[in-house]
């Protein structure tokens, strides 16, 4: 396996804020703004920039300890060799340095600003992503994504439990939305990344199961996230602007996994229906919580009961 360089160059803040993966943060920082935003309640504008903050900083962390660790594996993948670590461009050391600072940091301001609870949800989640996930089951186990989507089903809880102080069914539905479709969404990535992950021996389902395997069950993900993705508007927790949407984004989503888990994995087509699943399960996190806030705000000024 290809290792890290023993000299690193000079880091510079790009190299840092690298660490900090900002398009998976911009999902985290995205679903924990819209778990605050749709809670029931008020809570002071600086609070609230404070508490997703504290989840972006914390996220931050977690992905900075993750690429501490895995930083041999990522130089031995073609999808991550350029990142600070692997192109030799940072000590490992401050690697890790900076995801501890990042997420102790966010954890205390959390706990002082907000809330206790808002803060240990946050350092668990950290916790989960870095040493659950990363250390503990990706090396291990086809099912890492499906035990590790946790980690990242987390922000839209901490933004309801800073507003509210307390976990009700709605915080845990969003929380079992984001944990239902992490499967199919990184499961369609992992099929065409496959000899990636199989050069430096993660055992992402692809390449344990093999396709079949792997398509069948993103199908059975997308199916399961119907119902799950519309249980906020049975229980009566949003309106029917929410509900509604919700249906119909995950039916499309359904749609798009039909062509994934039924395709011939010899077809010549350049894994075209796995890019564009991946694509749109993406799309339709951000618009599925869009929605909800939408909802929420729509019901708040009386223009929905």
């Amino acid at each position: 396996m290809q290792q890290t360089a023993s000299i690193p160059l000079p880091a510079d803040w790009r190299d840092f804020f690298a660490l900090t993966k900002p398009r998976v943060m911009s999902l985290v920082i995205f679903t924990g703004l819209c778990g605050l935003l749709a809670a029931p309640g008020h809570i002071n504008p600086v609070l609230g920039f404070t508490a997703v903050l504290c989840i972006a900083l914390g996220a931050g962390g977690a992905a900075a300890l993750n690429q501490w660790w895995e930083a041999d594996l990522d130089a031995g993948m073609k999808r991550t060799a350029g990142r600070p670590l692997p192109g030799g461009r940072m000590a490992r050391t401050d690697a890790r340095d900076f995801g501890i600072a990042l997420s102790v940091a966010s954890v205390i301001v959390m706990g002082l600003a907000i809330g206790w609870l808002a803060a240990g949800i946050l350092a668990f989640s950290i916790f989960y992503y870095a040493v659950i996930y990363t250390i503990w089951l990706k090396p291990r186990t086809p099912q890492n994504i499906v035990i590790g989507g946790g980690a990242g089903a987390f922000p839209p809880m901490i933004g309801w439990v800073a507003v509210t102080g307390d976990i009700t069914a709605m915080p845990v539905l969003l929380f079992a939305i984001i944990f239902f479709w992490t499967p199919p969404h990184f499961w369609a990535l992992a099929l065409f990344v496959q000899s990636d992950y199989a050069k430096v021996g993660i055992p992402m389902m692809p390449v344990v199961k093999g396709h079949r395997s792997t398509r069948r069950q993103i199908l059975a993900y997308a199916i399961v996230l119907v119902p799950i993705a519309a249980a906020p508007w049975f229980i009566g927790g949003t309106g029917a602007v929410y509900g509604i949407a919700a249906v119909i984004l995950s039916l499309a989503f359904l749609g798009f996994s039909l062509p994934v888990a039924f395709r011939n994995p010899v077809d010549g087509d350049g894994m075209k229906p796995e890019k564009r699943l991946f694509a749109f399960s993406i799309l339709y996190l951000f618009a599925l919580f869009g929605v909800l806030v939408a909802d929420r705000l729509l019901a708040a000024y009386g223009v929905i009961a």
